[in-house]
């Protein structure tokens, strides 16, 4: 059965931006959509300018893996989709955080921190080289050593996160930077997956290990839950055990 993928791109450089439209003639999503590609993968994109953020219950309940891109629009997402986003996750749905989600609003209300780093964005960008260094992990499966993006925007430490379930990933920049570029975190029932490259005005998502770490994520972050139990705040009216008359 195939794993149904939903990518939200907020969409907005390719409005505005004509060096993103030729990058990216079909969007953002579009490439990422094209790059991991499957038989495996149901894949549906929506933006922020569609119908209710594109993000209706009907599409958000019927969703295994949600994959989240945005930069420069993140205090127009309105807080009641940041809700609904935030308890299906703790429910069980997977997400997948790329590039600058890193301060939106949902990541920042699952994390509890501001998720502030430090950043360069130079015309010819950063050569940025990813190391593994847990191979042994899912996400890292058919990976090599290291692998380098050629250009790309600068993350840098300290990154106000907290501390990660897992570290997967540690990019160094040819400008002496190191940032905690892969990062998992368990909230509730459901898994999320921080992947850093992916800056708009650079070819980050035609790169073949790029696209393999989202592929690899969206495989680790299903989740299939087959015995309908969450955790909910219900009061428990009887005991476990009643209370016994101590004798005299």
């Amino acid at each position: 059965m195939s794993i149904k993928v939903t990518i939200w791109n907020e969409g907005r450089h390719e409005k505005r931006d004509e060096e993103v439209r030729k990058l990216y003639p079909d969007r953002i999503d579009g490439q990422i959509a094209k790059g991991i590609a499957s038989s495996e993968f149901e894949i549906r994109r929506v933006t922020m300018d569609d119908p209710e953020e594109g993000l209706p219950d009907s599409l958000l309940n019927d969703t295994d893996v949600l994959l989240w891109w945005g930069h420069i629009a993140h205090e127009e997402v309105s807080d009641a989709l940041v809700d609904r986003v935030q308890q299906r996750v703790l429910k069980g749905m997977g997400i997948i955080f790329l590039h600058s989600g890193h301060h939106s609003k949902l990541f920042r209300r699952l994390m509890g921190t501001n998720a502030n780093l430090s950043w360069r964005e130079l015309d010819e960008g950063d050569l940025e080289r990813v190391w593994v260094i847990n191979p042994s992990h899912p996400i890292a499966e058919g990976l090599p050593p290291y692998f380098e993006v050629e250009a790309s925007e600068m993350y840098g430490e300290p990154f106000d996160i907290p501390q990660p379930d897992e570290l997967l990933f540690i990019s160094w920049y040819s400008g002496g930077e190191v940032f905690r570029s892969g990062c998992t975190w368990q909230r509730g029932r459901g898994r999320i997956f921080f992947f850093s490259p992916g800056h708009e005005t650079y070819p980050v998502y035609y790169n073949k290990e790029v696209l393999k770490v989202i592929s690899n994520g969206i495989h680790w972050a299903n989740q299939k839950h087959t015995s309908g139990w969450t955790l909910e705040n219900w009061h428990r009216k009887v005991p476990l055990h009643e209370k016994t008359t101590p004798r005299s």
